[in-house]
């Protein structure tokens, strides 16, 4: 059987084939290259296995953007671990909450949250709790040098788990949606192909969290398919994005980040010469936004639609007339239906309830088989609201 980590589809051997050229720039530190992924990930992988990290057992992290964070998402994948990213506004008694409702066998939190987290985690019966801070520092890294990085990937079927996701909760208790190896893996590899993705020639503008969907899985799988240069920063900062934007050629954002930029009159179409795809997610994009951007910039950006519990589910094209408002079409491989409450299809034009089906859709909600079941559909539809 062949192996179906998705460590392997995003890194495999393509750290080789970009070796000498930076994956990932941040402010004020070395760049971390391509050759140094695999093998810094490596060293990760070896920590969590001397902390008895496990298959199948859930590594949770609330930790400030860094390039350590995203070494430690990998390292889980290759040790076949689920990886559980965290909210880092989220307080200490909603992260009572999650401990308890998914046990993990590792806690890592931030260096300053050490002392309110420790408590709950050996009252959550959490065996290790360490820590890492947003410059590397930290107790999880300390003399990981002196170790191997010569971990394998753990086998792994297509349905096993990769990643928690927690949902806001917003009708309720957060629900952890359960996200396998393919779901991750089929939904970056629809982008790469949809979004038409230069290899190792696209530099991506980076400037949103990596606890949930579009910062992790959205912008940081399409650059490791591409082998792509990232400029990390640590959050949208104007100045710092209108410094990066002549270099970049790809931005994923959100719509107040379009509304922030056309606020300051060093938005030009000059400033965007080498871009090719401005990306808007996560919330509506006012029409009114999309239009002043295209007058600015020369470019009209691109909106789409996902979901915790699916990743991206539908698109404007990449290629053809991007209408302001909307989210374009359905992905490839992904089925969308609107319906009624009892999951009869309506007519077009109809309003109703959309349901969704693909391989990008989740595997249910941790711990909750009747509220998963009440979910889906006869015939896989997953009724998404």
């Amino acid at each position: 059987m062949t192996n179906q980590n998705l460590y392997l589809r995003l890194v495999g051997d393509r750290f080789e084939k970009a070796a000498e050229q930076p994956f990932l720039i941040t402010t004020g530190r070395l760049p971390l290259l391509f050759s140094e992924l695999h093998r810094m990930s490596g060293l990760v992988a070896a920590r969590l296995q001397q902390l008895d990290v496990r298959p199948g057992d859930r590594v949770m992290v609330q930790v400030a953007k860094s390039p350590e964070s995203v070494l430690v998402y990998l390292a889980c994948l290759r040790v076949g671990a689920i990886y559980i990213p965290l909210n880092t506004a989220y307080t200490p008694a909603e992260v009572s909450y999650f401990i308890e409702d998914a046990k993990p066998q590792l806690f890592i939190c931030q260096p300053g949250e050490r002392e309110n987290l420790v408590a709950r985690s050996k009252a959550g019966n959490v065996p290790h709790t360490r820590t890492l801070g947003s410059e590397g520092d930290g107790d999880l890294l300390i003399g990981v040098e002196r170790l191997s990085p010569e971990v394998p990937v753990v086998e792994r079927e297509a349905d096993d788990l990769a990643a928690i996701l927690y949902t806001s909760g917003t009708t309720g208790r957060s629900k952890g949606a359960m996200l396998s190896h393919h779901n991750l893996s089929s939904n970056a590899q629809v982008l790469h192909r949809y979004w038409q993705w230069q290899d190792r020639q696209d530099v991506l503008l980076h400037a949103l969290p990596v606890f949930h969907v579009h910062g992790l899985f959205v912008a940081l799988h399409c650059a490791l398919l591409g082998q792509s240069t990232v400029h990390f920063l640590a959050r949208f900062n104007p100045d710092q994005i209108i410094d990066c934007l002549p270099d970049c050629t790809v931005m994923m954002g959100v719509p107040t980040f379009y509304t922030r930029l056309l606020n300051d009159a060093r938005l030009t179409d000059q400033l965007c010469a080498k871009m090719r795809l401005f990306i808007s997610g996560s919330a509506p994009l006012l029409a009114e936004t999309h239009r002043q951007f295209e007058q600015r910039t020369g470019f009209r950006i691109l909106e789409r639609y996902g979901m915790t519990e699916a990743g991206m589910i539908t698109s404007n094209p990449y290629q053809g007339d991007r209408l302001a408002g909307t989210v374009g079409y359905p992905l490839p491989g992904v089925s969308v239906r609107i319906a009624d409450n009892h999951g009869n299809e309506l007519p077009r034009g109809e309003t109703g309830v959309l349901e969704l089906k693909g391989p990008n859709v989740f595997k249910g909600y941790w711990q909750m088989p009747e509220k998963t079941a009440r979910e889906f559909r006869r015939g896989g539809w997953f009724i998404s609201g």
